[in-house]
C-alpha cells in the first residue's frame, strides 16, 4: 500500500470520527508477539516483573477544608492532588502553574484525583462555586510547592481521566496479560491487540456526547464500545496498573482538526508491539487505539506530524 493510499484512510477515518470527543534498533529485541504469544502463565521468575501497585488516595484527615471544600495534598510528591467538595451550585477545580487545568468536579461530595502534570514546582490549587451563567467565584484555595518521587508518577496512577482499582476488571484483565509476558513491551502488545479486537467506535455515542463527560474503563471493557477518549482511558488504565507510565492525551489531527484523545507510553526497552509499530526505549512512544481498531495504519499514526498535543491527563 503506498503513502498516498494510506492517507486517504487516514482522512476517511477521520471524518468518520468527527464527534470523537468534545473536551468533550537493538535486532535483538525486536519481537513479534503475535507470532509467539504464550497461552500458559510464565513461572514468576520468566514473567513481567510487575511494580508494587500504585493506589491513588483521599486523605481527609490531612486535608485543608473550607466552605465545604476539602483538597488534600498529602500525595503531591506521588503526582495527584486529591479534592471532594459540596454545594448547592456547579463546581470547578483549577490546578495553576504555568497552564492552567480546569476541571469539573462534584458538588455532592465525591472524591476527584487529578495529576500534577506539570512536574516539579509551585502548584495553585482553587474550588470554584458557579454564581452566575459562566462565573464562578474561588470558595477555597491553597498552594503547594510540589517535588515529585521520579517523573513517571503523575502517569502510573488512577485519576478521574483513567479511573481504576485493584480489584478493577481492566485491571485482572491486564494482569493476566503480564503473567503470560516477559517484558514491559509484550505486556503493552497484549493490551493493544485486546482494545483492537475487542473495543469498537461507538458514533451515536459520540454524536451525543455533552461537555465534561468522563470515561469508566471497566464500562468500556463491558460494552466493548467508546469513543476515542473510552479508548484513551482504557488503554491507559491497563497499562498504569501494570507499572507503565501512560499518558490520556487530548489535541488536534489534522488534516480536519479533529480534537481527539489518544496515549502516550513509556519504556525503557526498544522492540515490537506490533509486526508495524516499533517501540523505542527511553522515550516516550504515541499509540492511537482508536484508529488502530478501527482499520488505520499504524505506520502513517506513528509518524506523528499529523498530531498536535494540547492538554495530558
Amino acid at each position: 500500500m503506498n503513502r498516498a493510499v494510506k492517507f486517504l484512510i487516514m482522512i476517511f477515518l477521520l471524518f468518520s470520527f468527527t464527534a470523537c470527543g468534545n473536551e468533550a534498533d537493538a535486532k535483538e529485541n525486536e519481537v513479534d508477539i503475535k507470532e509467539n504469544e504464550t497461552v500458559e502463565p510464565l513461572a514468576p521468575e520468566e514473567r513481567y516483573e510487575v511494580p508494587e501497585f500504585n493506589e491513588s488516595i483521599f486523605n481527609e484527615a490531612e486535608a485543608e477544608y473550607k466552605n465545604g471544600a476539602y483538597i488534600d495534598l498529602s500525595s503531591v510528591s506521588k503526582g495527584y492532588v486529591a479534592v471532594k467538595a459540596e454545594s448547592d451550585a456547579r463546581l470547578k477545580f483549577q490546578v495553576i502553574t504555568d497552564v492552567t487545568y480546569n476541571y469539573n468536579i462534584s458538588s455532592e461530595g465525591e472524591v476527584s484525583i487529578f495529576p500534577l502534570q506539570s512536574g516539579d514546582g509551585e502548584y495553585h490549587f482553587r474550588v470554584m462555586e458557579n454564581i452566575s451563567d459562566n462565573r464562578y467565584a474561588v470558595l477555597f484555595e491553597t498552594s503547594a510547592n510540589v517535588t515529585l518521587e521520579d517523573e513517571f508518577q503523575p502517569y502510573l496512577r488512577s485519576s478521574d481521566y483513567a479511573y481504576y482499582t485493584k480489584d478493577s476488571e481492566c485491571v485482572k484483565l491486564a494482569s493476566s496479560f503480564s503473567e503470560t509476558s516477559r517484558t514491559a513491551n509484550e505486556v503493552i502488545s497484549k493490551v493493544y491487540d485486546y482494545v483492537c479486537d475487542h473495543i469498537t467506535y461507538d458514533k451515536p455515542k459520540a454524536e451525543n456526547i455533552k461537555s465534561g463527560y468522563l470515561p469508566l474503563p471497566d464500562e468500556t471493557l463491558a460494552t466493548g464500545k467508546g469513543i476515542c477518549f473510552d479508548y484513551a482511558s482504557l488503554t491507559a488504565a491497563m497499562l498504569r496498573s501494570q507499572g507503565i507510565p501512560t499518558k490520556v492525551i487530548f489535541g488536534y489531527v489534522s488534516p480536519n482538526d479533529l480534537y481527539h484523545a489518544w496515549n502516550m507510553f513509556y519504556t525503557e526497552e526498544s522492540g515490537w508491539v506490533t509486526v508495524e509499530f516499533k517501540v523505542s526505549g527511553n522515550e516516550w512512544t504515541r499509540m492511537d487505539l482508536t484508529f488502530s481498531a478501527n482499520g488505520s495504519d499504524q505506520r502513517f499514526i506513528g509518524d506523528g506530524s499529523n498530531y498536535a498535543q494540547v492538554y495530558e491527563y
